[in-house]
């Protein structure tokens, strides 16, 4: 067997008797993507695997499988291959996963972009991967991502080939592309290759490419599965853009598939559009980032739509408060289930049968026993059972480094191979995880630390409260100062920032946790997936 560690020049890897441990113990089963659709499909041909309402596709595995093999001679007759990377830009659409699975069968390597993303972002994917080729929609949200494409093309010299889903101007049509299965050979992938590059949260600048293999994804996919109950009954529903790591994986539409399940395309988050294809194709599980869980759990208390088939909703991507997590089973009458992770790799689950208190009040536990978990003060040395510390990790799917950046790495991982996750938690009795929050976002008042979670909890306690942030503010002296940005429920009574103040008070928090000033607001700037934007509202606070 090789050295993982030799595999790919522009990623660390696993050394060699950490890849040992993982295959002994069964987590990695030498699967690769191409191989388990091809099993699935000939396994249940005739079993739908994706449906996507919006372009009235409902493909079967055996239509996927199919159209993944023609796709893939075609893009291999067009000079793609393995280790060339594919930056891939396109919504919540079928022709997705047509595409990544062509891609994986002839080991080319997705870089994952969100529709979000506009050329300053593309320009730097495609140069900083040297991509072959861009896969966009025609137009998608009233965007022209074929005019991006255009002036990308030009500036980046590597970039050969743009394919299109739809009209594709003076690009190449996605759908004249496929060819006869067999017409074109090509070597396949090993287990232990890379399968895509995905994005880092990318809250400090440009994304990091974070190197995912065959071996490692497939891992945390079935892992999830036996966590969230995802079996060839489940149908999940892909509300956040299809690319996240998030839905992808969490367990996902792809750990929907690798169970033989059914996943359903949202083309919106909002729930006006969810609700009824909840109810139409009976969907068991999906995810959401916790606005859009507020969200949700507002729209689901007088909703005309029958959501009973619905069993679980995860939610991850950023700290779930107590109090919101606690309205989401009186609302939507499901089971909430906490994620805590990271595109890097370690992923938390509360656990289905964990204590109503333990699902509301902790982010769960991780999916290994194999995931080794240091939590350690400001000097690398681990706190005692219970305290705060900075959390760090290594484990059978948490990378061992960026790709190609070097100097990113040297900061993120200790030399043992720990990855330095930036969240600030502690560890209960029980083993559960309790974030406070990311070290980035902590307010140093004078002094004294602030957790912004903890302030934005008590304020979401408000009955007039539907959302809250909390972020720092520059100050001559103190240093630091914060500022509640506070969103009302819809049809609320007015709230005066002082009441804010009063209420914060009353809930017994130390006075220097109580905000110096709040801001009412209709809306948080988000990330691409929908989180609240805090390095926005930094600079918005710093602008009053």
């Amino acid at each position: 067997m090789s050295n993982p560690e030799t595999l790919s020049p522009d990623a660390p890897l696993w050394p060699e008797e950490f890849a040992e441990r993982y295959r002994a113990a069964g987590y990695w089963r030498g699967e690769t993507f191409g191989r388990m659709l091809q099993e699935r499909a000939a396994a249940h041909p005739g079993r739908v695997a994706v449906i996507d309402p919006a372009g009235g596709r409902r493909w079967t595995y055996g239509e996927l499988d199919k159209r993944a093999r023609r796709l893939a001679a075609g893009f291999a007759s067009r000079g793609l291959g393995k280790g060339d990377r594919v930056v891939v830009q396109l919504p919540n659409v079928a022709e997705f996963f047509e595409v990544i699975f062509a891609l994986f069968r002839i080991g080319a390597l997705p870089v994952f972009a969100l529709p979000a993303h506009r050329e300053s972002e593309i320009r730097y994917f495609c140069e900083f991967t040297e991509a072959v080729a861009y896969v966009i929609p025609d137009v998608a949200a009233g965007f022209d991502h074929r005019e991006l494409a255009t002036r990308v093309r030009a500036e980046v010299p590597t970039l050969k080939n743009v394919f299109v889903v739809g009209e594709p101007g003076e690009h190449t049509c996605l759908a004249d592309v496929p060819l006869d299965a067999d017409a074109v050979a090509y070597p396949e992938p090993e287990p232990s290759d890379l399968a895509f590059l995905q994005l880092s949260g990318g809250s400090t600048g440009v994304p990091k490419l974070i190197p995912r293999t065959h071996d490692d994804y497939l891992y945390s996919l079935w892992g999830s599965n036996e966590i969230c109950a995802v079996d060839e009954n489940s149908v999940y529903l892909v509300v956040l853009p299809a690319a996240h790591n998030f839905p992808l994986s969490s367990p996902g539409s792809l750990g929907a598939l690798y169970a033989g399940g059914k996943v359903v395309l949202c083309p919106s988050p909002d729930p006006e559009t969810a609700f009824p294809l909840i109810a139409r194709e009976r969907v068991t599980i999906t995810g959401l980032v916790p606005p859009l869980a507020l969200v949700w759990t507002e729209a689901g208390q007088d909703t005309r739509h029958n959501l009973s088939s619905l069993d679980v909703l995860l939610v991850g991507g950023a700290k779930f408060s107590e109090e919101a997590a606690r309205r989401v089973a009186p609302a939507l009458g499901c089971t909430l289930q906490q994620v805590f992770g990271m595109a890097e790799g370690l992923v938390n689950y509360t656990r289905l049968d964990d204590p109503v208190e333990t699902i509301v009040t902790t982010q769960g536990r991780p999916i290994s026993p194999h995931d080794e978990i240091r939590i350690v003060d400001d000097e690398d040395q681990e706190v005692a059972p219970g305290e705060t510390g900075h959390l760090l990790t290594r484990g059978p799917y948490t990378i061992r480094g960026y790709w190609r950046a070097p100097e990113h790495n040297a900061r993120s991982f200790t030399e043992d191979g720990f990855y330095r996750t930036g969240d600030v938690v502690r560890m209960t009795a029980t083993g559960h995880l309790v974030v406070e929050g990311r070290a980035k976002d902590q307010i140093n008042r004078g002094g004294e630390k602030i957790a912004p979670e903890e302030v934005e909890n008590v304020i979401l306690a408000h009955p007039s409260v539907h959302d809250v942030s909390v972020v720092a503010v520059p100050d001559a002296y103190l240093g630091e100062r914060t500022c509640a940005y506070v969103i009302l429920r819809e049809g609320a009574e007015p709230l005066k920032p002082v009441a804010v103040k009063k209420f914060v008070r009353e809930r017994g928090l130390a006075a220097y946790k109580v905000p110096d000033r709040v801001e009412l607001v209709a809306a948080f700037p988000q990330t691409g997936i929908g989180k609240v934007s805090k390095k926005d509202l930094r600079t918005a606070a710093s602008d009053l």
